[in-house]
Formats: structure tokens, C-alpha cells, sequence
């Protein structure tokens, strides 16, 4: 039972670290107000109604263009701390003591000592139980 609690502990927190140190972008593409698209992995591809380049120079075709991209990126944290030289001598005292009481702490368990083993049984004078039933007849 121990292992198995040491295996899901170990398992939450990786997933902890894992998740704490992701980072990812959600691009949103809105044509007017209403949201068309949302990519998380990839760029949005829009709605096809962005206004495309005049092919000439002189033709100056000038509208308001109705889309726009909205990106939103989440950082994940990248300042982890890998090396346990930085510890103070309150916090390896604190530590010590927390390892050394929890390994201690279940020591005794395993030994079953009952007090009554050494104590013979009292001798049965008469039996009580039949003097206080009652037979229905």
C-alpha cells in the first residue's frame, strides 16, 4: 500500500511539474464581433474575407478590413530550481527531522503485545445463560 501511494504521489507530481512548466499560444480569429475560428496549436485560418494585395501599384482600392487575429499566449514558469545547494541550515534541520519522525513513526506497529496472554481464564462455577432464559411452552 505504501509503494502504491509513493507511485501516485510520484505520478501527480510529475504531472505538476509538467503542467506548471507548459506553455502554449491560442490564436482567435473574430470577423466583425462574433469569433469564427479558434487553433490552439496551429495559426487560425480566418474566414477568407481578409482584402488581398492589389496585383498593381496605381490601383489604390482603400476598405476597412472587418476581421482581426487575436493571440493569446500562456507562459509557462522556466525558473525551476534544479539544484538543492541553496538549502539554510532551518530548512535541513527541518527536513532531517520530518524524514527521521516519518520513517519512525510506524516502527512499533508490527509487534502484537496483548496484555491478557499470561492471564489464565476464570473457572466457570455455573452457566448464568441458562439460568436467566425463558422456554415458551
Amino acid at each position: 500500500m505504501k509503494q502504491l501511494s509513493h507511485k501516485i504521489m510520484s505520478l501527480l507530481m510529475s504531472f505538476v511539474v509538467l503542467l506548471s512548466t507548459m506553455s502554449f499560444t491560442v490564436n482567435m480569429h473574430y470577423c466583425g464581433d462574433t469569433l469564427v475560428e479558434t487553433a490552439l496549436f496551429h495559426k487560425a485560418k480566418g474566414c477568407g474575407m481578409g482584402m488581398q494585395m492589389p496585383s498593381t501599384e496605381g490601383c489604390a482600392i482603400t476598405k476597412k478590413n472587418c476581421c482581426n487575429d487575436e493571440q493569446v499566449v500562456v507562459d509557462g514558469q522556466d525558473e525551476l530550481q534544479l539544484q538543492v545547494d541553496t538549502i539554510s541550515f532551518e530548512q535541513h534541520v527541518f527536513i532531517t527531522s520530518f524524514v527521521y519522525t516519518s520513517i519512525n513513526l510506524f516502527e512499533g506497529i508490527d509487534n502484537n503485545a496483548s496484555s491478557f496472554e499470561e492471564y489464565k481464564p476464570p473457572l466457570v462455577i455455573r452457566q448464568i445463560f441458562k439460568l436467566d432464559e425463558t422456554y415458551l411452552i
